[in-house]
C-alpha cells in the first residue's frame, strides 16, 4: 500500500506518567555534547526526513470543504495514519465530522499544495475553489476527496488527543484508497515514478519529487547474508 511512503510517526497514546515525565524533561536544562569530527545541529535544527506534504481535507458544519498541508504525521500501522496539528480550521473540522481524506502534493499540484498550507480557511472559507480544485463526497467518509489529487486515502478518526506539547494528536484508520489509472502501473499498483509525490526538505525550506528505484525491498540486504 502506498501509505508506505509515509515516514514512521509513532501513535501510542502515553499514559498521563508518560506525559508528566516528558513534561518535566522538556522542562530540565540539557547540555549537549558536540560530536567529533561532524558538524554539529542544535535539537530544533534537527532533519527527519522523508517528510511528506500530507494534503488533509475535511468538510466544516455547513459542508464547506478545506485543504491543509501537513508535514508531521505518517504510517503509523498497518491501515493507520497519525498527524500532529497545531490549532487549526483543519483541527475543528476533525472533531466535529471525526473523518478525513489524505492526498499528497505532487509535483504537478505543488502551487496549490504550498497555498493550502500557507492560507487557512478561517480567513478565505472558499480557498479549494479560489485555488481552481474541485471536491467528490467520500462515499464512505464523512469527508471531501480532491479530484485534482490522483491518490486519496479515506480514513475516519479513531483517536484525538491533546498532547504534553499543547499539539493535537489524532489517529485515523484508513478504509479505502483510491487512484487514478493516471498513475498506476501495469499491473494496477500505484506507481510513484508516477505520481510523482512531494516530500517537505526542512533543512533547505523547499520541496523535492521521490527520486528512482535503487534497490528491492527487504531484498537488496540479502548480497550481505552467508549461504
Amino acid at each position: 500500500m502506498l501509505v508506505g511512503l509515509l515516514a514512521f510517526a509513532a501513535c501510542t497514546t502515553k499514559t498521563e506518567q508518560q506525559q508528566t515525565n516528558n513534561i518535566n524533561m522538556n522542562q530540565q536544562q540539557v547540555t549537549v555534547q558536540k560530536v567529533a569530527g561532524r558538524k554539529n545541529f542544535k535539537g530544533s535544527q534537527a532533519l527527519i526526513t522523508p517528510l511528506p506534504a500530507i494534503m488533509i481535507a475535511t468538510y466544516d458544519e455547513n459542508e464547506n470543504p478545506d485543504v491543509m498541508m501537513a508535514a508531521w504525521g505518517g504510517q503509523c500501522g498497518p491501515h493507520h495514519i497519525c498527524f500532529n496539528l497545531s490549532p487549526h480550521k483543519t483541527t475543528e473540522n476533525l472533531r466535529l465530522k471525526q473523518a478525513f481524506t489524505v492526498s499528497f502534493a505532487d509535483a504537478r499540484t505543488v502551487v496549490e499544495s504550498d497555498y493550502f498550507g500557507i492560507v487557512s480557511a478561517n480567513n478565505v472559507p472558499d480557498k479549494v475553489a479560489r485555488a481552481g480544485f474541485t471536491v467528490t463526497k467520500s462515499p464512505n467518509v464523512d469527508a471531501p476527496i480532491i479530484n485534482e489529487y490522483p491518490l486519496a486515502l479515506e480514513c475516519r478518526v479513531i483517536e484525538i488527543t491533546e498532547t504534553s506539547l499543547k499539539e493535537t494528536r489524532v489517529v485515523g484508520e484508513i478504509v479505502n484508497m483510491s487512484a487514478n489509472d493516471t498513475i498506476l502501473d501495469e499491473n494496477g499498483k500505484v506507481d510513484l515514478g508516477k505520481l510523482q509525490p512531494v516530500i517537505f526538505d526542512a533543512s533547505h525550506m523547499t520541496y523535492r519529487t521521490v527520486g528512482e528505484e535503487i534497490g528491492g525491498a527487504w531484498q537488496a540486504g540479502k548480497a550481505l547474508m552467508k549461504e
